[in-house]
């Protein structure tokens, strides 16, 4: 876990119990979910095996441990789990040193945060190293911390991260809104006691109790995010 500045004291305005947002960073502020597919498609077919598309929906937003071990048994690939790390994380990296686009509205969310001086956590599953080589396309300076996936005991779905990240900024977890883009890093939030936006990249989610499903980034703003804290539970 690293953090880019101290540890802020919380802000609210008035009406509102926010105290931190948490957000993950493939598929909610990077357009890199699919990068990592083709990757594991690539990889794979290196080793003599092609991957069924409908594995897809099994291995997105999960941590490599588990992502990597579904395909090895699906394919019978003779390669280990740490071999196959390397592997992978060796392709995203060359894979998004030639293009990384943000999702529509990230850009926007993330300077109105670091406007108003809201506490920010970019909380993911990926690893470290993958994790500094997208902050320098994010901006650094918009995180007051940084949660990677190979620095916690359990990554997502458990809900280690977040209350790790919460930890680190001194909020409440029942205060934070964090924004999610797949069933596993919803799970992890809400397991936090987090509320949780859920803006779907590949894999429908529906609403549910401390749920909000959004279109994109665009329809998420401060005031968007100071509404769904509006008292602690």
């Amino acid at each position: 876990m690293t953090s880019t500045v101290p540890a802020l004291d919380t802000r609210t305005a008035e009406g509102s119990a926010l105290q931190a947002v948490l957000l993950d960073m493939d598929g909610t502020l990077v357009d890199t979910e699919g990068f990592w597919w083709d990757v594991e498609v690539e990889v794979f077919a290196s080793l003599g095996h092609t991957l069924d598309d409908s594995w897809r929906h099994v291995v997105v937003g999960g941590p490599m441990t588990r992502s990597a071990g579904f395909l090895i048994e699906a394919t019978g690939a003779g390669i280990g789990l740490a071999e196959l790390s390397v592997l992978l994380n060796d392709g995203f990296e060359r894979r998004i040193g030639r293009d990384l686009p943000l999702m529509p509205g990230a850009a926007r969310l993330l300077a109105e945060l670091t406007a108003h001086d809201i506490p920010t956590a970019l909380v993911s599953a990926s690893h470290r190293r993958i994790i500094d080589r997208v902050l320098k396309s994010l901006g650094p300076h918009h995180f007051a911390l940084t949660v990677a996936g190979d620095e916690v005991p359990r990554t997502k779905p458990h809900p280690d991260p977040y209350l790790a990240a919460a930890s680190g900024l001194g909020a409440d977890p029942v205060r934070c809104a964090v924004v999610e883009d797949t069933a596993t890093g919803v799970a992890a939030a809400e397991s936090a006691g987090c509320h949780v936006v859920a803006v779907p990249s590949v894999a429908p989610i529906t609403p549910a109790a401390r749920r909000t499903v959004a279109g994109s980034l665009e329809e998420v703003d401060l005031p968007f995010l100071r509404g769904l804290v509006t008292h602690v539970s």
